[in-house]
């Protein structure tokens, strides 16, 4: 015989009784509770209970049951010893976990028949609510799709993470080796959607299906697979990844050849521009805006694009690069999903917004020449010290951003208007800098550093480069040391297209409603203070961009992170609207 002990995974509580309990039937009844099961996401744990009448009009996303079984006996003084209501416990246990699979489950044992009679009837109204229950939870999840748009997304993000140059942290830049096993790995799950595959001539990753209609202009869906030096897993990443799963799910629903014009997936090979300095190389060679020169550019090693092109067997001439522009008539729209790389979402509580627009961007490459000479015999008067000048014009590029007002609307270089804008918008960062030889003993000869300039409005950044630059020589010219002041990198400010934005924000709105049951007030609509590949896209055609949550609004970073429900509503958002207009 059984003993309460060998009973797994139960807590019995027995109604203490100076006779035995001779049991007579057995009755089980699940609990009339439901949580959202995010346990798989640490930082979004909690539940949220809900009423059985509630649970109707929920979007279930996992289940959490607890399930109650109470074991009732008849009259006092059955000679079992209790035996039976044990068994019976431990028949109720296998047939509750077969039914509900419960987290936890409570056995009763009693040999009250009130009490029996009260558990029996409310444990069949418990029963036959939570098998409709079940069955509709079931649907739903069936018509989200989560293996798809979430288990299988989420996973092939953190495997796509694991491909880096670098060992201890993700680094995978413009054709790195790293870089084109990523690239042969998203082929791989392209092709796993159903999708034609190949590479272009500037590394770029492509995934085409034609359609019922392969000569109707297509749709472009897209983001970039290299990343920043110590990166997170979803910049860039996720926006591929999303487009790949959604059709994938038209493929299993066969719909994918019924889409009435052609959708290509691209992968670009090169956004961030960590190796050459040079954002968009790869959107910006299918938009047709890359300049032949852009061939010549060389990394720190001295390696030219036309040479990392070549040392992958790419052939790379002025010719080859004029053919990877794609004809405008050839394309419908852009669309790039990705994530928000700030802290909007996550204070309002809501998972994706439409983007409006984004901010153009200037990149400067500053170098500052002195008197290179000995640490401990050059008087502090007597020297030309490039560090020292160089931190001044750093303090000087801090105090224009922050203040532009102070530097901009005396002088008729900006109108009213333009300034308020800029203090809005603006924002100016040195990410990198170096000297030369380099040596704590020795006054620097060289120093150089990078200048990230970005904001909404166009005239007023060009506005802030020329001020910056004209107070950065008056800076050099004081100290008797040299400047140089190279351009290398200019993206105007981009609207994204009414229409689309339109079409994206409806689909958006579905989708947060089927997943949240009612949402308050609108799908949002926020400025991208950071650059994407729809700004060298939007040169093609027009553009429409999703931004997708992110913890604590942080990029750029190992501790960048998205819920795995947020990468779920993503997708689903993306296959709302491909099922809606296409």
């Amino acid at each position: 015989m059984l003993t309460r002990l060998q009973l797994a995974n139960m807590r019995t509580i027995e109604e203490p009784t100076s006779q035995p309990t001779l049991p007579t039937t057995i009755d089980l009844k699940i609990s009339l509770e439901y949580s959202r099961n995010f346990a798989r996401d640490k930082s979004r744990e909690r539940a949220k209970t809900a009423r059985v009448s509630d649970l109707y009009n929920q979007e279930i996303l996992e289940q959490l049951w607890t399930a109650v079984v109470f074991c009732g006996g008849g009259d006092r003084g059955g000679g079992d010893g209790g035996g039976g209501s044990i068994w019976g416990a431990a028949m109720a246990h296998s047939y509750v976990r077969r039914i509900s699979k419960p987290q936890m489950m409570i056995v009763v044992v009693t040999s009250s028949s009130s009490i029996f009679s009260f558990c029996f009837a409310l444990s069949l109204l418990a029963f036959f609510a939570s098998a409709h229950i079940l069955t509709d939870t079931e649907g739903k999840n069936s018509d989200l799709f989560p293996e798809v748009l979430r288990e299988e997304a989420v996973a092939r993000l953190y495997e796509l993470g694991k491909v880096s140059d670098a060992e201890g942290y993700l680094e995978r830049t413009f054709l790195s080796p790293a870089s084109i096993r990523a690239g042969n790995l998203i082929r791989e799950w392209m092709e796993d959607a159903g999708l034609r595959t190949w590479m272009d001539q500037m590394g770029n990753v492509h995934g085409r299906v034609e359609g019922m209609n392969p000569s109707a202009d297509a749709l472009l869906i897209g983001s970039h697979l290299d990343t920043v030096v110590d990166a997170g897993i979803f910049d860039g990443s996720l926006g591929i990844i999303s487009a790949i799963s959604v059709l994938k799910v038209l493929n299993i629903t066969a719909k994918l050849q019924k889409l009435r014009r052609p959708i290509e997936v691209i992968a670009f090979s090169d956004e961030e521009g960590v190796r050459f300095q040079s954002t968009f190389l790869g959107s910006a060679a299918v938009a047709g805006v890359l300049p032949a020169s852009a061939l010549q550019i060389s990394d720190k090693s001295g390696v030219t694009v036309q040479n990392a092109l070549m040392d992958n067997s790419i052939e790379a001439t002025e010719e080859t690069l004029s053919q990877l522009k794609y004809d405008p008539k050839s394309v419908w729209g852009y669309v790039e999903v990705h994530i928000e790389q700030g802290p909007v979402l996550e204070g309002i509580g809501l998972p994706l917004a439409v983007v409006k627009g984004i901010a153009g961007q200037t990149r400067l490459k500053v170098t500052v020449r002195g008197s290179q000479g000995h640490a401990g015999t050059v008087p502090m008067s007597m020297r030309q010290d490039p560090m020292a000048a160089a931190a001044e014009l750093i303090v000087l590029l801090e105090s224009l951003c922050k203040h532009p007002k102070d530097f901009l609307s005396y002088d008729g270089q900006c109108n009213g208007f333009a300034v308020e804008s800029l203090s809005g918008s603006l924002v100016c960062t040195v990410g990198e800098i170096s000297s030369w030889p380099s040596a704590s003993n020795v006054i620097p000869g060289q120093v150089t550093f990078t200048v990230d300039l970005r904001a909404i409005d166009d005239m007023g950044r060009e506005a802030v480069f020329y001020e910056l630059s004209d107070r950065m020589y008056q800076i050099c010219e004081k100290r008797s040391v040299s400047c140089t002041i190279e351009r290398k990198h200019d993206a105007n400010a981009v609207i994204c297209d009414t229409e689309l934005s339109t079409q994206l924000k409806s689909a958006t709105y579905s989708t947060l409603k089927r997943m949240e049951g009612e949402i308050q007030g609108d799908v949002p609509v926020l400025m991208s203070g950071a650059g994407h590949d729809a700004m060298a896209m939007s040169h093609l055609t027009k553009v429409g961009m999703l931004f997708v949550r992110c913890r604590g609004g942080i990029s750029h970073s190992p501790a960048e992170h998205v819920l795995d429900e947020d990468v779920w509503a993503a997708g689903l958002a993306i296959l709302a609207f491909l099922e809606t207009h296409l």
